[in-house]
């Protein structure tokens, strides 16, 4: 009776979580990071939804359970990834995924191997290079799907630590903003929830990893123990996250404190800056100031200044360094800067200041120029 009702409870947050990733995706408000959450809720209900087929037999169906052997339904790798790209995309408006964004990603292949060999074995069985003889091919599967949960809790760990070292970043930089926003709040809320989740799957995974003891951890615990967490973050992660992601949107239809911009000009001036840097590429000229932005623009100084600091928090020079420090990271991979010096590349860039650009790449990235070259080269 009691198995019946943690295996609903999983189907149940399973079918929440696709349906809440189908509204997080076509959300049209703060599209990027809406659509890592979507995602990141929509591999994770997926998981829930295979075990919930496992233990249904895939209701009795050849072909549900072929395809189900055929293609990847726990797809872990890439939920590091999603989680922290989430964050940096929550907190920073200007964050975009870049191409070499991608490699992240690329330790997907740890959870498509089970497939592989399942469409390895089928084109070899119907081309007769193999015999009807699945035992072993699928032994072998089993004992890898039990190893490739060492990576992917390594992954998820990693990237909770980077994205737990990003917020406290950001914390202590905008310590004057009296507690931060309820959405900064929601994501200490949110990378905390994971940190728990990962310690309860250490604490079943240690065993689980050991041969002796693999048979005895599923025979006596199954896994429940992973995944009525997971079924209850799906519930969590789907409502309060979207309520949130609605919350945000609210707050910047309203008129920003100390000015009379309505919803609508508030949106489009920010449409209009954002334009000015991302198209424009403004921020490469040394000599840009507010004046100059105001007069390339045609909005007045005191609009860009209340639209930057009351609803976007950031200075001009924020601003403006932010996208100058995008793009230093971006050039200083590139084999036609290669003749260049750090300096170089930072005065192509925009900078002005040697001094000044030390400083601000440090106090965005955390890291200083050659740094994050350096570790940039070793990663690629």
């Amino acid at each position: 009776m009691l198995s019946s009702f943690f295996i609903t409870l999983i189907l149940l947050g399973a079918l929440q979580g696709f349906i809440i990733s189908i509204l997080l995706f076509v959300s049209k408000k703060n599209k990027q990071a809406n659509r890592l959450l979507s995602a990141l809720i929509f591999f994770i209900s997926l998981a829930c939804f295979n075990l919930y087929g496992n233990y249904k037999d895939w209701f009795g169906s050849d072909w549900l359970r072929f395809f189900a052997d055929l293609i990847p339904l726990v797809v872990a790798m890439p939920i590091g990834p999603l989680i922290y790209f989430y964050i940096r995309s929550s907190i920073d408006t200007n964050f975009i995924l870049l191409k070499k964004d991608r490699k992240h990603f690329y330790p997907v292949i740890v959870d498509l191997v089970p497939s592989v060999i399942v469409l390895i074995y089928f084109i070899g069985l119907i081309t007769g290079l193999f015999k009807n003889n699945p035992g072993p091919w699928g032994n072998f599967i089993d004992t890898y799907n039990v190893y490739a949960d060492i990576p992917r809790w390594l992954s998820i760990t990693i990237y909770l630590w980077q994205s737990y070292k990003y917020l406290s970043a950001y914390k202590a930089k905008h310590a004057s903003l009296n507690g931060h926003t309820n959405n900064f709040k929601w994501l200490q809320l949110f990378t905390n929830i994971f940190l728990v989740f990962q310690c309860i799957w250490f604490i079943y995974l240690v065993p689980y990893v050991i041969p002796r003891y693999t048979n005895m951890m599923l025979d006596t615990f199954d896994w429940y123990p992973i995944y009525i967490p997971l079924a209850i973050m799906i519930y969590w992660l789907g409502i309060k996250g979207y309520i949130v992601s609605q919350q945000e949107y609210t707050a910047a239809k309203k008129t920003a404190p100390g000015t009379t911009l309505s919803a609508d000009t508030i949106n489009q001036i920010i449409a209009v800056l954002k334009r000015s840097m991302e198209e424009d590429k403004l921020y490469l000229d040394p000599n840009l100031n507010l004046g100059l932005l105001s007069e390339k623009t045609a909005i007045t100084q005191k609009n860009i200044s209340a639209v930057l600091n009351q609803y976007m928090y950031k200075s001009f020079n924020e601003f403006v360094n932010e996208y100058r420090v995008a793009a230093f990271k971006e050039k200083i991979l590139q084999s036609e800067t290669e003749h260049l010096t750090i300096a170089g590349v930072a005065f192509e860039c925009g900078f002005s200041s040697q001094a000044t650009f030390q400083r601000t790449f440090k106090q965005i990235t955390g890291m200083s120029p050659s740094e994050f070259r350096n570790m940039a080269i070793q990663t690629q």
